[in-house]
């Protein structure tokens, strides 16, 4: 009797050959398709595609709406980008396709999971990280690693074995999309020199042919939630793919990014993530409105180590729950309205309102109706610079200190 393997398929050239290969090897091949945000033809192709190659079974599951209640919204409230310019699509992706194979394979009586993701690449961390933290007594099969076969070698099998592939030996990206983003990498943009050609791009118009004039959103939060578009209450997922669609008509959203991927190598990274842009930064100029002074200078170390941990395929570490509280902690006043100008691939903040604004005009402004003690300034600046009146009465105030320690370098 064949051993069943739950593959994570996509549709795309490595779960592909997995599929085949897996069957040649002697297993019963179980496909998983999970609908994170894919177009919905890409994904009835890979359904065919599958069943054509040679699955036994193949199971498609629609897990948008807890993609994004579960994964995007979390990272959103943590302004999570990695290396500050991804917002980690791709990744906050994967350990909920890990969850959904451990359930497979629990329902099917499988021993196996399966992933075709490359050994340099970060998706066999995330993958195999989440597999164990979920379900340690099942085996994973990595299947790019266990054959090695390049990306050439792997399309002339391909053609061989007569896979219907969407890709060709001049266009071989490898793309991964869901509702946060679209990642697109290998072909030419492995030179970090060319320009992307604009054939890598699906979701965002060049500057050039965008709109002329520019265009005011509104966007509400809920405690760190987008709940509406110009005061139209959406579904999460709705929310999203319609951002995605009015961003991306304004050129916002491309990110052509220098990465270090967590195996130790850089990685030239193209991706395409419009909501993402718009809503992280209408959420984190709301929470600077609203969130106090030391909070949103500490909370930013919180978001590295957030970014990080999702990156890193650490999603389910107990860390990544102890940081989610504290960001949960810090949304009960992100309650509030962010007017955002799309125009020529920028989003930009205009202005913003919540009931939870620590903004005081009458102590900020400097016109009639001021009501900020200026007497009071006297006797803190006198406690506030006493430690460096107490240093230099002791050690003395050196005006040559700056060309002393040049000489000293010289």
């Amino acid at each position: 009797m064949k051993e069943k393997v739950v593959l994570a398929y996509s549709g795309g050239l490595d779960t592909s050959l997995a599929v085949k290969k897996l069957s040649e090897e002697g297993f019963e091949p179980i496909a998983l398709i999970v609908d994170l945000g894919q177009p919905p033809g890409e994904i009835d192709e890979a359904v065919e595609k599958a069943d054509k190659i040679g699955a036994a079974k193949t199971y498609r599951l629609d897990a948008k709406e807890e993609f994004t209640k579960n994964f995007i919204f979390p990272s959103l409230k943590a302004n999570a980008k990695y290396e500050q310019a991804y917002p980690l699509s791709t990744a906050i992706g994967r350990p909920l396709i890990s969850k959904l194979m451990v359930r497979v394979a629990k329902q099917e009586g499988a021993d196996w999971v399966a992933h075709g993701c490359t050994a340099k690449g970060n998706d066999q961390v995330r993958f195999e990280t989440s597999l164990k933290a979920l379900a340690p007594e099942l085996g994973i099969i990595a299947t790019a690693r266990k054959w090695k076969i390049s990306r050439t070698e792997g399309l002339a099998y391909a053609l061989e074995c007569g896979i219907p592939l969407s890709i060709k030996k001049e266009n071989p990206y490898s793309i991964d999309e869901n509702l946060w983003g679209r990642s697109i990498e290998c072909g030419v943009l492995e030179n970090p020199a060319i320009k992307p050609p604009s054939d890598v791009y699906k979701w965002t118009k060049a500057v050039k042919d965008t709109p002329d004039e520019p265009k005011e959103i509104s966007i509400y939060f809920e405690e760190g939630i987008p709940k509406s578009i110009d005061g139209k209450e959406m579904h999460p997922v709705e929310l999203i793919a319609t951002l995605n669609k009015l961003a991306g008509d304004y050129g916002i959203g491309r990110i052509d990014h220098l990465e270090n991927r967590l195996v130790g190598i850089k990685s030239r990274e193209v991706y395409e993530c419009p909501a993402a842009e718009v809503l992280i930064k209408a959420h984190k100029d709301l929470e600077e409105l609203v969130l106090t002074r030391e909070l949103l200078h500490f909370k930013p170390l919180v978001e590295q180590k957030f970014s990080e941990l999702s990156y890193y395929g650490l999603w389910f570490d107990p860390l990544m729950q102890a940081i989610n509280a504290f960001v949960d902690s810090t949304q009960r006043w992100v309650t509030g309205t962010v007017i955002m100008e799309l125009y020529k691939g920028q989003a930009k903040v205009i202005g913003r309102e919540s009931k939870n604004s620590l903004y005081a005009a009458e102590m900020a402004t400097y016109e009639e109706g001021d009501l900020f003690d200026h007497s009071a300034a006297s006797g803190f600046l006198k406690i506030w610079s006493l430690p460096l009146e107490i240093f230099a009465r002791i050690h003395g105030n050196d005006e040559n200190k700056e060309e002393v320690v040049c000489q000293v370098l010289r």
